[in-house]
């Protein structure tokens, strides 16, 4: 389904959730597509994963079909692991999860999923290409400017010539600074509060003439919930054109450099006054940052939500890949043994005492900035992640290469690789099933540590471990260190429960029966 989605989208210019990431990747990184220039003539490696995707697919279908009878031990053994209602529901939430992060820009996302005008539907989100406000009739020196949908999408409600349905959570994890965020007012016998607490604000304080683009008209210092402080004014298009000081609520001095009268400057048509939140900014349920936002000015519920899909895509990409290279290489070293066993042991012993961080440091130092991505840090987890399993695999192939079902199938006439992946592999499943959630989670604290010692991906993914490393560099906005580590102990947390049960249910001496 996958690979159908993103082969059908490339050809008819869909975007579709998550099938689009191929050939997205491919089109923007340089050496994955064939091309003169900034043109892209061949996005290779988006057809490639199209091609593996869907052999690997194929393959799985026809096997289920082909499949008389399920195995009795697997069928109790999975039995076992839904009697463990902990980690069964873990593994639901888990799947869950990653429902929602395939879903991509349906759920979280600044483009609007649709947009109906002049009688006709648009889908921004599922295009390829950013639509232009000349799109929707907006003239003038923005005509040729990317839409902003959420300011779209207001002036459609006040005007009635349109509609825009925004994504669940309507922000981009990056890429997405959002203007200075405020909080409406209250003031009572004089003194200023915010809405919904009876404390007297203390802070910055401002009247704006646009409180979505954040364009400030008036800024206040309140101390104790009364004015008191210099004051700024800024005309329509920015400039500096008013100053004044308080004292304790009393207008001390002032002075007006801009054009007409002060009056008519100081009586605009403003908003309220509002409370100023910088960046990073708390949890602001009304202008819908429910997390609050990141010192870049990012929505944290939107860059968490951008951190889950990179965990789920690294894991995607890494587990096959290192299973691959590390069950074939332990079955191998096990069953032939020998120098073959000797030299890999000697290759292993050299990658363990490298050391992994000073890898990391060399590589991201000596990558150009051009080439960094998700396949550079995977390329070299990679590199040191195979080791792990090798050992165990080595261990249960050197245990069975001497029993009787090898050496009737070698009697047999099959040939090494039948032998190794038809006959040893299947009796080593319990220890395979059993390692994958703990390198899940071991993929998931490697990518949150890199890049929380800033040697991890560049600053267009959304990763937890740069917002944790800018939570602790922002200590006064304890929703950044709280919110990121309450979805990374969750993540790991439910992952090491599926682990546990999977390890209990796949154990080989409760269904294994000697004679």
């Amino acid at each position: 389904m996958l690979a159908t989605l993103s082969a059908v989208g490339e050809c008819l210019g869909i975007a579709f959730p998550t099938a689009r990431w191929f050939f997205s990747v491919s089109k923007e990184v340089p050496g994955l597509h064939m091309g003169i220039g900034e043109s892209v003539n061949f996005p290779w490696f988006g057809w490639f994963c199209v091609v593996i995707l869907a052999v690997a697919g194929l393959s799985m279908l026809v096997r289920s079909f082909r499949r008389k009878h399920r195995n009795p031990l697997t069928v109790r053994k999975i039995k076992r692991f839904r009697e463990m209602r902990r980690g069964y529901y873990s593994l639901v939430i888990l799947l869950s999860l990653a429902g929602i992060a395939a879903l991509d820009q349906a759920v979280v996302g600044k483009r609007a999923l649709a947009v109906k005008y002049e009688g006709e539907w648009i889908f921004p989100a599922f295009n390829p290409v950013d639509l232009k406000n000349r799109d929707f009739g907006i003239e003038g020196e923005a005509a040729d400017a990317p839409v902003n949908y959420r300011k779209l999408k207001k002036q459609f409600a006040e005007s009635g010539k349109g509609r825009v349905i925004m994504p669940l959570v309507p922000f981009d994890p990056t890429g997405d600074t959002l203007p200075t965020r405020s909080r409406a007012l209250v003031e009572r016998e004089g003194v200023f509060h915010e809405a919904g607490s009876r404390k007297p604000y203390w802070g910055l304080a401002a009247k704006y003439h646009d409180v979505d683009e954040g364009k400030i008209h008036m800024r206040y210092t309140l101390r104790n919930g009364k004015l008191s402080g210099p004051v700024d004014g800024r005309s329509a298009d920015g400039s500096p054109v008013y100053t004044a000081n308080y004292v304790d609520g009393v207008l001390r001095d002032e002075k007006y450099t801009g054009a007409g009268t002060q009056f008519d400057f100081l009586n605009l048509d403003t908003s309220d006054m509002r409370a100023v939140k910088y960046h990073p900014a708390p949890p602001i349920p009304e202008t819908g940052n429910l997390l609050g936002t990141t010192s870049q000015g990012y929505d944290v519920l939107a860059y968490l939500y951008g951190g889950l899909q990179v965990n789920f895509k690294a894991a995607l990409i890494y587990l096959p890949i290192v299973y691959l290279i590390g069950i074939t290489l332990g079955m191998m070293m096990g069953y032939f043994g020998g120098w073959f066993d000797l030299l890999v042991q000697r290759l292993i012993e050299v990658f363990s005492n490298v050391p992994f961080l000073f890898v990391v440091i060399i590589f991201a130092s000596m990558v150009p900035e051009k080439f960094k991505g998700l396949p550079v840090i995977l390329t070299i987890l990679i590199l040191f992640g195979w080791m792990g399993m090798t050992y165990l695999m080595r261990t249960a192939a050197y245990r069975d290469r001497e029993r009787d079902y090898v050496l009737a199938a070698r009697v047999a006439g099959a040939r090494t690789p039948r032998v190794l992946f038809r006959h040893l592999l299947p009796n080593t499943v319990a220890i395979i099933v059993t390692l994958v959630p703990f390198s899940m989670s071991g993929l998931i604290f490697s990518l949150t540590a890199l890049d929380y010692l800033g040697f991890g991906l560049p600053t267009e993914y959304a990763t937890w471990g740069r917002l944790l490393n800018d939570g602790l560099s922002n200590l006064s906005a304890p929703w950044l260190v709280s919110s990121t580590f309450a979805v990374l102990v969750g993540l790991l947390v439910l992952i090491t429960f599926v682990g546990e049960a999977v390890r209990e249910a796949f154990d080989p001496k409760k269904f294994a029966y000697y004679r």
